[in-house]
């Protein structure tokens, strides 16, 4: 049905932005130890790694937050039920 494709959905993209920010993270990593001391390619490294952790942060605070209405609300968004007529 609909809700239930629109509830994987959603845990689906949280987990592969998970998995994307994760392997970033690695990639930030690699990048600033093979840097070699140059300031420039340390500097992007460090960037790509702060970009990494930001945007983990926002994908973890969305599913808290959605979480919370769950808690509060009493609605369970990934397990979404849309009422039919």
């Amino acid at each position: 049905t609909i809700p239930q494709i629109i509830s994987a959905l959603i845990k689906g993209v949280v987990v592969v932005a998970a998995v994307i920010f994760f392997f970033i993270l690695v990639i930030g990593g690699i990048r600033w130890i093979a840097s070699g001391g140059d300031k420039a390619q340390t500097e992007a490294a460090r960037n790509q790694i702060t970009a990494a952790l930001v945007g983990l942060v926002i994908v973890f605070a969305a599913w808290a937050i959605v979480a919370l209405i769950n808690v509060f609300f009493n609605v369970d968004i990934f397990s979404l039920v849309i009422p039919t007529v």
